[in-house]
């Protein structure tokens, strides 16, 4: 039977010893052995256990089951994670994104190394299927729509597109599927982060403008239930978080307040837009009437900005792009529901519209950071404002409103193309997109005190009034009275 390579190392480390000398060359083969799996330590460092769903339970009970049992962790190491209240967030995470580590706090994972992949895979990682996803249906309404008919745009490109966008959403959606697996605690503690749970509504639509944007060719009428499964967990997301922004306590919308709230009201026009397309008309009124309602809280609260409230850092400028999503994608859904671009459709236009240009003058506003994930907040409302345009064009045909669409629908193809190639350039070459993510990683219990031995008060008070004839310690360390120190 041959010997493993473990083998030979114990016995080459035995010749040494015999001589009275190490063996260096037994030394080297170690360190060669540590070289050729630099990620053997990680793997079994077992901080990272406790993000894991079964804890590490069933490892342990596989090896005792092949007679390899492992050691019984330690009890400080076999706690149980608890549940996260919201205030925790707010007392060990700071800035406008509860991003960043408070200088009292610790995390519960190792700072000092790279954790495993899916640790770091964030549920924002769906921004990007976003942003594909929503250029299939702006190529789409380019090839179909009247009023850019003179561009000769083939629906081939909106084909192309769509297949992009299903092989995306199901490669995000795999990923972090693998995370709610194997990483179930993680998950949790980005679904209790006050402001990380509003991107939970992307992946559902995500494959709202799957929908939209499925090619004529391939499908000519979706099936009716279809937007009931899909509307059903946005419904149910809705009810708790807009719920929580009224009943008040720490998750208040004043305390809350993001640009990224905006993802919680968009998916109730993007469904009102596919379900009015669909031919229904009470489901898609109800969506929509529940998402002007509450993006209007929503916008006046962000405008008036309360003093407490910290402002954006640079690397998240671009979040601010969302306020150009709701109102884009709100006139194309009530204009669907009214069967024409009323004065309606027409106010919510306009609103995009001012807000798309007021951001886009600021030039020194989106420029000079880090490229991350927030990037992709540029991607679909400038595709929603670009497709909101050509519908807008097509009831108020002239050359205005021609060059408008195709002005917007360039800027919104070359955005969404640089942030893909800068995507997979630090994904794949620089490794440097998904860092370690600390939100999720702070502990469930406040830090402790320092306890502090000596009071310097006492201390100056018993060299006061200590004598060498008074060896009553506990005498000595009482605050006099003034009839005392008037004698």
């Amino acid at each position: 039977m041959p010997s493993s390579p473990t083998n030979h190392c114990h016995v080459d480390e035995a010749k040494g010893l015999e001589n009275g000398v190490p063996d260096s060359s037994a030394n080297t083969k170690n360190i060669n052995q540590q070289q050729q799996h630099p990620n053997h330590k990680k793997l079994k460092d077992k901080r990272f256990d406790s993000f894991k769903t079964w804890s590490g339970r069933l490892e342990r009970q596989l090896s005792n089951l092949r007679g390899k049992p492992q050691e019984i962790e330690s009890d400080s190491e076999n706690i149980e994670p608890l549940s996260l209240p919201v205030d925790r967030f707010f007392d060990a995470l700071e800035g406008p994104e509860l991003e960043t580590l408070r200088a009292s706090e610790k995390i519960v994972l190792p700072d000092n190394k790279t954790w495993p992949f899916l640790l770091r895979y964030p549920i924002s990682a769906f921004g990007i299927c976003l942003g594909v996803s929503s250029q299939a249906i702006m190529w789409k309404t380019l090839a179909t729509s009247p009023s850019t008919k003179f561009l000769h745009i083939n629906l081939i490109i909106n084909h192309i597109l769509w297949w992009i966008s299903v092989a995306l959403v199901a490669i995000v959606a795999s990923i972090y599927l693998l995370k709610v697996i194997l990483y179930f605690e993680a998950v949790r503690r980005e679904y209790y982060h006050p402001i990380r749970v509003n991107f939970f509504f992307a992946p559902w639509i995500a494959l709202l403008f799957l929908a939209l944007g499925v090619p004529p060719s391939l499908v000519s009428k979706l099936p009716v239930p279809l937007w009931y499964v899909l509307m059903t967990p946005i419904f149910c997301l809705e009810i708790k978080i807009y719920g929580q922004w009224m009943s008040g306590g720490q998750r208040r919308l004043s305390k809350v307040a993001n640009p990224s709230n905006h993802l919680s009201i968009v998916g109730n026009f993007v469904g009102a837009l596919l379900g009015a397309s669909m031919g229904l008309k009470e489901g898609p009124i109800f969506f929509f009437a529940v998402g002007l309602a509450h993006y209007v809280v929503l916008f006046v609260t962000l405008y008036q900005r309360l003093p407490t409230n910290d402002t954006l850092p640079k690397d998240l400028h671009p979040v601010f792009f969302l306020f150009v999503a709701a109102p884009s994608v709100a006139s194309m859904a009530w204009a669907t529901i009214q069967g024409s671009f009323d004065n309606g459709a027409r106010i919510a236009f306009f609103i995009a519209l001012f807000l798309y240009f007021s951001l886009a003058v600021r030039v020194n506003f989106f420029r000079g950071f880090k490229f991350s994930l927030a990037w992709w907040a540029y991607t679909f409302p400038m595709t929603g404002a670009a497709t909101a345009a050509m519908r807008y064009s097509s009831e108020v045909t002239n050359i205005v409103t021609q060059t408008l669409c195709v002005t917007l629908s360039i800027v919104a193809t070359l955005t969404v193309t640089a942030l893909l190639v800068t995507t997979i350039l630090h994904a794949f070459v620089l490794r440097d997109l998904f860092p370690n993510d600390i939100a999720i990683a702070i502990n469930d219990r406040k830090p402790r005190p320092h306890k502090k031995w000596f009071n310097l008060t006492d201390i100056e008070t018993f060299l006061k009034f200590a004598s060498s004839d008074n060896k009553d310690i506990e005498a000595a360390l009482k605050i006099p009275t003034p009839e005392a120190t008037s004698v």
